[in-house]
């Protein structure tokens, strides 16, 4: 590597991270992706780009990496990026929508099964994100949409057929690896539902489901936001201000030590694929474990335990195409872009560990 740029609009933030790094070999450079022409002139002489922007910019993000003409990987992977494959394609690039935890990790961890089954009947993937509310703008955005009302992308892969789902639809208790336990889990919008049925469409899945849960607290003001209707975020009028209630809320916890802090910090997965193997009903459940976030381990400590979580597999992903080790050109599925073992080796030697467990007669 010779050089890595943070580019951000936001150039006060941009320029903490770089004096947190110090490192010689890393600048910043504002940008701005609605600038989609300047953005793209900044990043054409690059090699690649990790994209960290929030859900609701996915769209003109990729389009300043395709516009460029350089490899890239993004974190959300909610569908846009798949618009520009046909330009990925024509500059010979390779763009993964969608590789942390989960998008990323979470449909390697399904490829796994998948590549051992001769057909498959359900996947359930769920995961934990234990971190605050709102310890950045983009995570508070992501809190909010996933369980927004009426949401189109809040859906489940049922029978040959995409299906939505409300807010807080079909409840499942899922046990985490510890020190996270059991908590009963929901359907949220996620990229693996959009992306799985079509990549494993030759084995007959039946049905895609992804849940999710963050800490308990977290989970408990969501309840009480959609129950009392503040998560349609409509405007109310404020001493002659008009402001949206889920904005004025949002700011304050971006603001408050109750929407930055929590008690337990990390990211655990969970992945149960079922079909049959050789003839026999088979379940394969496939989990994660990293360092505990108590300080004992260095570098681990408490926020730090989650977002390393979310780090590692997006830098996985931009090393492995650099190497050439993607599977494709263009924009290529998660589960379709890496073979899983290598993905798995790479995690362990950043101390992420994936478990399988395989079950005959599940």
């Amino acid at each position: 590597m010779e050089r890595v740029t943070i580019g951000d609009n936001n150039e006060s933030a941009g320029k903490e991270v770089l004096a947190w790094l110090e490192d010689d070999r890393v600048d910043f450079v504002k940008a701005d992706v609605f600038r989609s022409d300047e953005t793209a002139a900044l990043i054409q002489n690059y090699d690649l780009v990790m994209d960290g922007t929030p859900i609701s910019i996915n769209h003109e993000s990729t389009k300043c990496i395709a516009q460029a003409g350089v490899h890239g990987v993004n974190l959300n992977g909610t569908g846009p990026e798949f618009a520009f494959h046909n330009e990925f394609l024509k500059s010979g690039k390779t763009y993964v929508p969608g590789f942390g935890m989960t998008p990323g990790i979470t449909n390697v961890m399904a490829r796994y099964a998948y590549d051992r089954l001769e057909t498959i009947d359900s996947i359930r993937i769920s995961h934990g994100a234990f971190r605050p509310f709102a310890f950045s703008p983009a995570i508070t955005e992501t809190t909010r949409i996933e369980y927004e009302p009426n949401l189109e992308s809040r859906i489940v892969f049922e029978d040959g057929e995409f299906k939505q789902v409300e807010p807080f639809a079909r409840p499942l208790n899922v046990t985490l690896p510890e020190p996270f336990g059991t908590h009963t889990q929901y359907i949220i919008p996620h990229a693996e539902t959009q992306t799985i049925p079509k990549s494993f469409k030759e084995k007959g899945v039946r049905l895609v489901e992804v849940r999710g849960t963050w800490p308990p607290k977290n989970m408990q003001l969501l309840r009480a936001l959609y129950d009392w209707g503040f998560l349609d975020n409509k405007t109310v009028n404020v001493d002659g201000a008009e402001v949206g209630v889920m904005d004025a809320i949002a700011s304050y916890l971006l603001q408050s030590e109750q929407g930055t802090t929590t008690q337990l910090y990390g990211y655990a997965l969970h992945v149960e694929v079922s079909g049959t193997e050789n003839g026999q009903p088979i379940c394969y459940t496939l989990t994660s474990t990293h360092p505990a976030s108590d300080g004992s381990v260095v570098g681990w400590e408490r926020l730090r335990a989650y977002t390393r979580s979310v780090g590692i597999p997006m830098s996985i992903a931009a090393q492995m195409i650099f190497d050439g080790q993607a599977a494709a050109k263009g924009v290529v599925a998660p589960e379709l872009a890496f073979n899983p073992e290598t993905v798995f080796a790479e995690l362990g030697k950043r101390q992420i560990e994936i478990h399988i467990d395989k079950q005959v007669g599940a």
